[in-house]
């Protein structure tokens, strides 16, 4: 399977690059800085290319079977940035890859995207810009899956998580556990599903069969 990566060097794109790669998916990276090729390169991914989600990336999307959409504004970016990439980058790239023949389309989006006002102040522009760009790929035709994670953290992986279509409870996540539920929701029969992430005590591949239809 072809694999676009949009967000292929963030923390965790980056790696999720290793876990495609080792099952045996193509994986193109998507940049917008040429000086990132090199080192996604190095990381596994067989092709690098140069895009802006703020512009043109039907060139990016093409032959791709499916994108998994990493990219984020990043904690220290005002609202603004947040609408542009969180919300508008992603869904000008659902629209993209849907023109170009994309199959496919997993997003990772947040816990509270669906209810903002349930969140701090300071991040409410955050779940907003999140739950539209979920809205768009629902709205889209396309096939998808809607991973929403809780808080990311840089800890060490457990390979273990609670996952359901909607947790009452919120809770951390680290990045590296994230990829790896990325990795196995690319090959798992979840179309048009959505579920809650956070850390927990069930093996991640079990987690995702118990949620398959």
């Amino acid at each position: 399977m072809n694999i676009l990566i949009a967000g292929a060097n963030g923390k965790i794109g980056r790696r999720l690059i290793p876990h495609l790669v080792a099952d045996n998916q193509r994986v193109r990276a998507m940049v917008r800085d040429p000086a990132q090729q090199a080192d996604l390169r190095q990381l596994g991914a067989h092709e690098t290319v140069v895009a802006d989600l703020e512009g043109d990336c039907r060139e990016a999307l093409s032959g791709q079977d499916l994108v998994i959409f990493t990219a984020g504004s990043g904690p220290h970016t005002g609202p603004d940035k947040t609408i542009d990439v969180d919300q508008n980058g992603a869904i000008s790239l659902i629209d993209q890859a849907k023109e170009v023949g994309v199959g496919r389309f997993i997003i990772v989006s947040s816990m509270r995207a669906d209810e903002p006002a349930s969140g701090p102040d300071a991040l409410r522009h955050y779940f907003e810009a999140k739950g539209k760009a979920d809205d768009h790929l629902r709205q889209s035709g396309l096939a998808y899956t809607i991973v929403r994670p809780g808080r990311l953290t840089e800890t060490p992986p457990t390979g273990k998580v609670t996952l359901a279509p909607r947790l009452t409870e919120f809770g951390d996540i680290t990045r590296e556990d994230v990829a790896r539920v990325l990795a196995e929701t690319a090959r798992a029969p979840l179309d048009h599903t959505e579920f809650d992430v956070i850390e927990g005590d069930t093996p991640i591949i079990q987690a995702l069969t118990d949620l398959a239809p």
